[in-house]
Protein backbone atom coordinates (compact mmCIF):
# COMPACT_ATOMS: atom_id res chain seq x y z
CA UNK A 1 0.00 0.00 0.00
CA UNK A 2 1.33 3.43 -0.84
CA UNK A 3 1.14 5.86 2.08
CA UNK A 4 1.82 9.55 1.56
CA UNK A 5 3.79 10.01 4.76
CA UNK A 6 3.04 13.61 5.64
CA UNK A 7 2.60 12.65 9.31
CA UNK A 8 4.99 10.51 11.35
CA UNK A 9 5.56 9.39 14.92
CA UNK A 10 7.95 6.95 16.59
CA UNK A 11 7.81 4.88 19.74
CA UNK A 12 9.92 2.44 21.72
CA UNK A 13 8.92 -0.68 23.64
CA UNK A 14 11.48 -1.48 26.33
CA UNK A 15 12.36 -5.12 26.96
CA UNK A 16 12.13 -8.13 24.69
CA UNK A 17 11.43 -7.12 21.12
CA UNK A 18 10.14 -10.60 20.29
CA UNK A 19 7.28 -10.33 22.82
CA UNK A 20 6.18 -6.98 21.43
CA UNK A 21 6.49 -8.19 17.86
CA UNK A 22 4.45 -11.31 18.65
CA UNK A 23 1.70 -9.20 20.25
CA UNK A 24 1.36 -7.01 17.18
CA UNK A 25 1.51 -9.99 14.81
CA UNK A 26 -1.33 -11.61 16.76
CA UNK A 27 -3.40 -8.45 16.54
CA UNK A 28 -2.71 -8.23 12.80
CA UNK A 29 -4.19 -11.72 12.43
CA UNK A 30 -7.31 -10.62 14.33
CA UNK A 31 -7.61 -7.61 12.04
CA UNK A 32 -6.98 -9.83 8.98
CA UNK A 33 -3.99 -7.71 7.99
CA UNK A 34 -1.05 -8.93 5.96
CA UNK A 35 2.38 -8.82 7.61
CA UNK A 36 5.41 -8.30 5.39
CA UNK A 37 9.13 -8.31 6.16
CA UNK A 38 11.53 -6.02 4.30
CA UNK A 39 14.91 -4.41 4.87
CA UNK A 40 13.01 -1.66 6.71
CA UNK A 41 11.58 -4.11 9.23
CA UNK A 42 8.25 -5.85 9.78
CA UNK A 43 5.42 -3.88 8.17
CA UNK A 44 1.71 -3.75 9.00
CA UNK A 45 -0.50 -1.75 6.66
CA UNK A 46 -3.48 -0.48 8.61
CA UNK A 47 -6.33 1.47 7.06
CA UNK A 48 -4.72 4.72 5.98
CA UNK A 49 -1.43 4.20 7.83
CA UNK A 50 1.69 2.08 7.92
CA UNK A 51 3.36 0.60 11.00
CA UNK A 52 7.01 -0.46 10.76
CA UNK A 53 8.53 -2.51 13.61
CA UNK A 54 12.23 -3.14 14.09
CA UNK A 55 14.30 -4.49 17.03
CA UNK A 56 16.70 -1.90 18.41
CA UNK A 57 19.92 -2.29 20.36
CA UNK A 58 20.82 -0.95 23.82
CA UNK A 59 22.78 2.12 22.72
CA UNK A 60 21.21 3.08 19.43
CA UNK A 61 17.92 3.81 17.74
CA UNK A 62 18.98 1.97 14.58
CA UNK A 63 17.85 -1.54 13.85
CA UNK A 64 19.80 -4.66 14.73
CA UNK A 65 20.17 -7.76 12.61
CA UNK A 66 18.59 -10.06 15.17
CA UNK A 67 15.73 -9.96 17.66
CA UNK A 68 18.20 -9.86 20.57
CA UNK A 69 17.99 -6.10 21.09
CA UNK A 70 16.68 -4.41 24.20
CA UNK A 71 13.41 -3.35 22.68
CA UNK A 72 11.27 -2.69 19.68
CA UNK A 73 11.22 0.50 17.67
CA UNK A 74 7.88 1.40 16.06
CA UNK A 75 7.30 4.03 13.40
CA UNK A 76 3.87 5.06 12.13
CA UNK A 77 3.39 7.05 8.94
CA UNK A 78 0.08 8.39 7.67
CA UNK A 79 -1.34 11.01 5.29
CA UNK A 80 -3.05 12.98 8.06
CA UNK A 81 -3.25 13.30 11.82
CA UNK A 82 -6.53 11.39 12.07
CA UNK A 83 -5.08 8.20 10.61
CA UNK A 84 -1.86 8.65 12.57
CA UNK A 85 -3.57 8.97 15.95
CA UNK A 86 -5.98 6.12 15.19
CA UNK A 87 -3.04 3.80 14.44
CA UNK A 88 -1.21 5.04 17.53
CA UNK A 89 -4.25 4.19 19.67
CA UNK A 90 -4.59 0.72 18.10
CA UNK A 91 -0.91 -0.18 18.55
CA UNK A 92 -0.85 1.11 22.13
CA UNK A 93 -3.99 -0.85 23.01
CA UNK A 94 -2.71 -4.08 21.44
CA UNK A 95 0.51 -3.90 23.44
CA UNK A 96 -1.21 -2.87 26.68
CA UNK A 97 -3.41 -5.97 26.53
CA UNK A 98 -0.20 -8.00 26.69
CA UNK A 99 1.24 -5.97 29.57
CA UNK A 100 3.63 -4.00 27.35
CA UNK A 101 4.07 -0.23 27.37
CA UNK A 102 5.26 1.97 24.55
CA UNK A 103 6.86 5.36 24.91
CA UNK A 104 5.92 7.66 22.05
CA UNK A 105 7.89 10.65 20.81
CA UNK A 106 4.68 12.66 20.79
CA UNK A 107 1.12 12.17 22.06
CA UNK A 108 -1.80 14.50 21.28
CA UNK A 109 -3.02 14.26 24.88
CA UNK A 110 -6.36 16.00 25.44
CA UNK A 111 -7.35 16.14 21.76
CA UNK A 112 -10.66 14.66 20.63
CA UNK A 113 -10.51 10.99 19.67
CA UNK A 114 -9.24 10.41 16.11
CA UNK A 115 -11.98 10.94 13.55
CA UNK A 116 -14.38 12.57 16.03
CA UNK A 117 -16.15 15.76 14.97
CA UNK A 118 -18.75 17.59 17.01
CA UNK A 119 -21.62 18.78 14.84
CA UNK A 120 -24.97 20.33 15.67
CA UNK A 121 -28.46 18.95 15.15
CA UNK A 122 -30.42 20.76 12.45
CA UNK A 123 -33.60 18.71 12.15
CA UNK A 124 -35.15 15.27 12.59
CA UNK A 125 -38.21 14.13 10.65
CA UNK A 126 -40.08 10.96 9.68
CA UNK A 127 -38.77 10.29 6.16
CA UNK A 128 -40.64 6.98 5.70
CA UNK A 129 -42.94 4.85 7.86
CA UNK A 130 -39.95 2.98 9.22
CA UNK A 131 -37.23 5.66 9.15
CA UNK A 132 -36.21 8.88 10.82
CA UNK A 133 -33.95 11.28 8.94
CA UNK A 134 -31.55 13.31 11.05
CA UNK A 135 -29.65 16.23 9.55
CA UNK A 136 -26.48 17.33 11.32
CA UNK A 137 -24.46 20.42 10.60
CA UNK A 138 -20.85 19.33 10.22
CA UNK A 139 -18.07 21.65 9.09
CA UNK A 140 -15.92 18.81 7.68
CA UNK A 141 -18.73 16.75 6.14
CA UNK A 142 -16.79 16.43 2.87
CA UNK A 143 -14.48 13.81 4.36
CA UNK A 144 -17.42 11.37 4.31
CA UNK A 145 -17.81 11.67 0.55
CA UNK A 146 -15.21 9.12 -0.52
CA UNK A 147 -13.34 7.40 2.31
CA UNK A 148 -15.88 5.27 4.15
CA UNK A 149 -19.52 4.23 4.03
CA UNK A 150 -20.14 4.21 7.77
CA UNK A 151 -19.54 6.18 10.94
CA UNK A 152 -20.49 6.11 14.62
CA UNK A 153 -23.04 8.32 16.29
CA UNK A 154 -21.91 8.98 19.87
CA UNK A 155 -25.03 9.41 21.99
CA UNK A 156 -24.80 10.63 25.59
CA UNK A 157 -27.07 9.37 28.36
CA UNK A 158 -30.40 11.14 28.71
CA UNK A 159 -30.29 14.41 30.66
CA UNK A 160 -26.48 14.49 30.88
CA UNK A 161 -24.04 16.84 29.22
CA UNK A 162 -21.93 14.81 26.78
CA UNK A 163 -18.36 13.96 27.68
CA UNK A 164 -16.47 13.18 24.48
CA UNK A 165 -13.65 10.63 24.16
CA UNK A 166 -10.19 12.17 24.14
CA UNK A 167 -6.63 10.99 23.64
CA UNK A 168 -5.01 10.12 26.96
CA UNK A 169 -1.43 10.48 28.14
CA UNK A 170 -0.41 7.06 26.77
CA UNK A 171 -1.93 7.73 23.29
CA UNK A 172 -4.90 5.48 24.01
CA UNK A 173 -8.36 6.99 23.69
CA UNK A 174 -10.09 7.52 27.04
CA UNK A 175 -13.80 6.82 26.67
CA UNK A 176 -16.36 8.14 29.19
CA UNK A 177 -17.47 5.43 31.59
CA UNK A 178 -20.20 4.74 34.09
CA UNK A 179 -23.04 7.27 34.07
CA UNK A 180 -21.35 9.18 31.23
CA UNK A 181 -20.80 6.18 28.93
CA UNK A 182 -21.80 6.88 25.34
CA UNK A 183 -24.03 4.72 23.15
CA UNK A 184 -21.98 4.09 19.98
CA UNK A 185 -24.29 3.28 17.08
CA UNK A 186 -23.04 2.62 13.54
CA UNK A 187 -24.86 4.29 10.64
CA UNK A 188 -24.44 5.00 6.95
CA UNK A 189 -24.22 8.36 5.22
CA UNK A 190 -27.61 8.93 3.54
CA UNK A 191 -26.70 12.22 1.89
CA UNK A 192 -24.32 15.11 2.48
CA UNK A 193 -23.43 18.62 1.46
CA UNK A 194 -20.47 20.88 2.08
CA UNK A 195 -21.37 21.40 5.74
CA UNK A 196 -24.12 18.91 6.61
CA UNK A 197 -24.76 15.18 6.69
CA UNK A 198 -28.06 13.24 6.60
CA UNK A 199 -28.53 10.04 8.58
CA UNK A 200 -31.37 7.56 8.05
CA UNK A 201 -32.24 5.74 11.28
CA UNK A 202 -34.42 2.62 11.23
CA UNK A 203 -37.30 3.49 13.54
CA UNK A 204 -38.03 0.65 15.96
CA UNK A 205 -39.09 0.34 19.63
CA UNK A 206 -36.42 0.13 22.29
CA UNK A 207 -33.76 1.86 20.22
CA UNK A 208 -31.65 4.33 22.23
CA UNK A 209 -30.79 6.11 18.98
CA UNK A 210 -34.44 6.56 17.98
CA UNK A 211 -35.40 7.83 21.43
CA UNK A 212 -32.50 10.30 21.35
CA UNK A 213 -33.21 11.48 17.79
CA UNK A 214 -36.93 12.07 18.43
CA UNK A 215 -36.13 14.30 21.38
CA UNK A 216 -33.18 16.16 19.92
CA UNK A 217 -33.29 19.94 19.95
CA UNK A 218 -31.91 21.95 17.01
CA UNK A 219 -28.47 23.21 17.95
CA UNK A 220 -27.72 20.29 20.27
CA UNK A 221 -24.19 18.84 19.90
CA UNK A 222 -23.84 15.61 17.93
CA UNK A 223 -20.71 13.47 18.01
CA UNK A 224 -19.86 11.80 14.70
CA UNK A 225 -16.82 9.52 14.49
CA UNK A 226 -15.45 8.19 11.23
CA UNK A 227 -15.64 7.47 8.43
CA UNK A 228 -15.02 3.75 8.67
CA UNK A 229 -16.25 0.38 7.57
CA UNK A 230 -14.50 0.39 4.22
CA UNK A 231 -15.49 1.91 0.93
CA UNK A 232 -17.49 0.52 -1.99
CA UNK A 233 -17.25 -3.24 -2.59
CA UNK A 234 -15.51 -4.16 -5.83
CA UNK A 235 -16.83 -6.82 -8.19
CA UNK A 236 -18.57 -7.39 -11.49
CA UNK A 237 -21.39 -7.78 -10.71
CA UNK A 238 -22.16 -6.55 -7.21
CA UNK A 239 -24.86 -8.65 -5.54
CA UNK A 240 -26.39 -6.87 -2.54
CA UNK A 241 -28.68 -8.42 0.08
CA UNK A 242 -30.17 -6.69 3.12
CA UNK A 243 -33.09 -6.14 5.44
CA UNK A 244 -34.56 -2.80 6.52
CA UNK A 245 -31.49 -1.80 8.51
CA UNK A 246 -29.30 -2.20 5.42
CA UNK A 247 -31.42 -0.02 3.10
CA UNK A 248 -29.34 3.17 3.64
CA UNK A 249 -26.09 1.32 2.86
CA UNK A 250 -27.56 -0.37 -0.21
CA UNK A 251 -28.89 2.95 -1.48
CA UNK A 252 -25.48 4.59 -1.08
CA UNK A 253 -23.63 1.72 -2.76
CA UNK A 254 -26.01 1.75 -5.72
CA UNK A 255 -25.71 5.53 -6.06
CA UNK A 256 -21.91 5.58 -6.00
CA UNK A 257 -20.76 2.34 -7.59
CA UNK A 258 -20.17 2.19 -11.32
CA UNK A 259 -20.18 -1.62 -11.40
CA UNK A 260 -23.20 -3.63 -12.61
CA UNK A 261 -25.29 -4.33 -9.53
CA UNK A 262 -28.42 -6.08 -8.33
CA UNK A 263 -30.04 -5.83 -4.89
CA UNK A 264 -32.52 -8.01 -3.00
CA UNK A 265 -34.17 -6.52 0.09
CA UNK A 266 -36.71 -7.45 2.73
CA UNK A 267 -38.63 -4.28 3.56
CA UNK A 268 -42.11 -2.81 3.31
CA UNK A 269 -42.81 -0.89 0.08
CA UNK A 270 -43.19 2.37 1.98
CA UNK A 271 -39.69 2.13 3.42
CA UNK A 272 -37.96 1.59 0.09
CA UNK A 273 -38.07 5.32 -0.75
CA UNK A 274 -35.69 5.94 -3.69
CA UNK A 275 -34.93 2.23 -3.94
CA UNK A 276 -38.53 1.56 -4.92
CA UNK A 277 -37.99 3.18 -8.32
CA UNK A 278 -34.65 1.46 -8.96
CA UNK A 279 -35.00 -1.45 -11.39
CA UNK A 280 -31.94 -3.08 -9.88
CA UNK A 281 -33.80 -3.64 -6.59
CA UNK A 282 -36.10 -6.59 -5.92
CA UNK A 283 -38.23 -6.85 -2.80
CA UNK A 284 -38.32 -10.41 -1.45
CA UNK A 285 -39.45 -12.38 1.57
CA UNK A 286 -36.36 -14.44 2.39
CA UNK A 287 -32.80 -13.19 2.02
CA UNK A 288 -31.17 -16.59 2.37
CA UNK A 289 -33.33 -18.12 -0.38
CA UNK A 290 -32.39 -15.26 -2.68
CA UNK A 291 -28.73 -15.70 -1.75
CA UNK A 292 -28.83 -19.40 -2.62
CA UNK A 293 -30.32 -18.61 -6.04
CA UNK A 294 -27.84 -15.87 -6.90
CA UNK A 295 -24.72 -16.51 -8.96
CA UNK A 296 -21.83 -14.02 -8.62
CA UNK A 297 -19.97 -15.64 -11.50
CA UNK A 298 -16.17 -15.62 -11.72
CA UNK A 299 -15.70 -11.95 -10.80
CA UNK A 300 -18.69 -10.93 -8.71
CA UNK A 301 -18.84 -9.76 -5.10
CA UNK A 302 -21.58 -10.64 -2.59
CA UNK A 303 -22.49 -8.04 0.05
CA UNK A 304 -24.93 -9.20 2.75
CA UNK A 305 -26.20 -7.32 5.83
CA UNK A 306 -28.99 -8.34 8.21
CA UNK A 307 -29.68 -9.60 11.73
CA UNK A 308 -26.69 -11.36 13.31
CA UNK A 309 -27.90 -14.98 13.04
CA UNK A 310 -28.97 -14.49 9.43
CA UNK A 311 -25.63 -12.90 8.55
CA UNK A 312 -23.78 -15.80 10.18
CA UNK A 313 -25.81 -18.29 8.17
CA UNK A 314 -25.12 -16.33 4.97
CA UNK A 315 -21.40 -16.44 5.75
CA UNK A 316 -21.60 -20.20 6.31
CA UNK A 317 -23.46 -20.81 3.05
CA UNK A 318 -21.11 -18.67 0.98
CA UNK A 319 -18.09 -20.42 2.46
CA UNK A 320 -19.67 -23.83 1.83
CA UNK A 321 -20.20 -22.86 -1.81
CA UNK A 322 -16.47 -22.22 -2.09
CA UNK A 323 -16.66 -18.47 -2.64
CA UNK A 324 -13.27 -17.03 -1.66
CA UNK A 325 -13.30 -14.89 1.47
CA UNK A 326 -12.13 -11.82 -0.45
CA UNK A 327 -15.22 -11.99 -2.67
CA UNK A 328 -17.94 -11.60 -0.06
CA UNK A 329 -18.89 -9.66 3.05
CA UNK A 330 -21.63 -10.86 5.39
CA UNK A 331 -22.12 -8.61 8.41
CA UNK A 332 -24.57 -8.24 11.28
CA UNK A 333 -26.33 -4.87 11.34
CA UNK A 334 -28.39 -5.69 14.45
CA UNK A 335 -29.10 -8.40 17.02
Amino acid sequence: MGIEATQRTRGHVAGNAEDAMAALRARAMEWELAVSETAQGVILDLRGSRVVMRPIGPETETGTETGAGTGLGIEITAPDDRYLRAAQDSVTEALAECGLEIGWDDVAAGALAPGLSIGVAISCRQSAPGFLRLRVGLADASRFASTGLHFRLLIPPRDREPLWPRIGATARVDWPKGADALHRAVYTVADLGADWIDIDIFDHPGSPTCDWARGIVPGAPVGIMGPGGGWLPEGDPLLLFGDETALPAILRILRLSEAPAQAWVTASPGDLAALGADRRVTRIGDLLEALDAADPGPGGFVWFAARDEIAREARRRLTARGLPRERFLAVAYWR
